[in-house]
Formats: structure tokens, sequence, C-alpha cells
């Protein structure tokens, strides 16, 4: 029961971001900072 629901949030989710392209826009922005970041502090 506790995973049927897990897997129904998430593709409620993956939907509503697919539907949305300001809000997948944002997502990966975040995501593509956050990568950025990561790769700046393991060069230094």
């Amino acid at each position: 029961m506790k995973n049927k629901t897990l897997f129904t949030t998430l593709a409620l989710g993956a939907a509503y971001l697919l539907r949305n392209e300001k809000s997948r826009n944002k997502l990966m922005n975040q995501f593509k900072n956050m990568g950025s970041k990561t790769n700046r502090n393991s060069q230094e």
C-alpha cells in the first residue's frame, strides 16, 4: 500500500511538470544550479 501511494504521488508530480512549462523550467534551472555548485566545489 505504501509503495503504491508513493508511486502515485511521483506519477502525479511528473504529470504536473510535463503539463506546466513554467514549473518544469524552474525545476531544471534549480538542478543545473546545484550541479554547477557541486562542480565548482570539487574543482577548488
